[in-house]
């Protein structure tokens, strides 16, 4: 693998994993509601667990080759990021984050099969390992393509498993025992998946409904 290129993907993947997003806000969440956030952000690179395979397969390559396929996968993760915001907002006022109090028990099962759909469903992320990986690999290298392919998709899941860990460490720690703080902090994390859930679907529904409007 080209060294030069392993640096400069090593730069715009930090950059890509310490960028705000709905990611973040799962593993805030995750710092300040849970006994335990190692199952969010697991979850989280779980997702991108299954975005490197299906890379290093060729599958995801195929799959946004194939008509309507990506817009069908951008419909069902701007659902699932409505439940998961809707959820989070609906809990907010009623969630316990001193120290002193105990927390209800969590599925840590559901926990990581959360986070995995959260980073696992984003089309975001699949566009970002069909379009951007392959920019740094190298045919000349003596690692074979989908070799160098997978190498460069595991160092994006140890790089946001790093970040995340640092995100949801921070937000316990500095909100934890700020309950008020916290609360808002976890209502603007709901907002931001909802926000972000409803920015997909309209991407996908607005030039449907174009048409069928009326035009004055």
């Amino acid at each position: 693998m080209n060294p030069q290129l392993f640096v400069a993907f090593l730069v715009v993947a930090g950059a890509l994993a310490c960028t705000p997003g709905v990611d973040w806000a799962y593993s805030i969440t995750a710092g300040l509601k849970q006994r335990s956030f190692v199952p969010a952000v697991a979850g989280l690179c779980g997702g991108y667990v299954l975005h490197t395979v299906l890379l290093v397969a060729g599958l995801a390559a195929l799959l946004t080759g194939i008509p309507g396929v990506l817009g069908w996968l951008t419909v069902a993760g701007a659902g699932y990021l409505l439940w998961l915001g809707l959820t989070t907002i609906r809990s907010w006022r009623g969630a316990s984050f001193g120290g002193s109090e105990v927390r209800a028990p969590v599925n840590q099962f559901r926990t990581f099969l959360q986070g995995m759909g959260t980073s696992g469903i984003n089309p975001k992320g699949l566009l970002f390992y069909v379009a951007l990986v392959p920019q740094f690999v190298s045919p000349e290298a003596p690692l074979p393509v989908p070799v160098q392919s997978g190498l460069l998709g595991l160092t994006f899941v140890l790089l946001v498993a790093v970040v995340y860990t640092c995100v949801a460490l921070l937000a316990r720690k500095l909100l934890h025992s700020r309950p008020g703080a916290a609360r808002k902090v976890t209502l603007a994390s709901g907002i931001i998946m909802v926000a972000l859930g409803a920015v997909l679907l309209s991407e996908q529904l607005l030039p449907l409904l174009g048409p069928a409007l009326p035009r004055g």
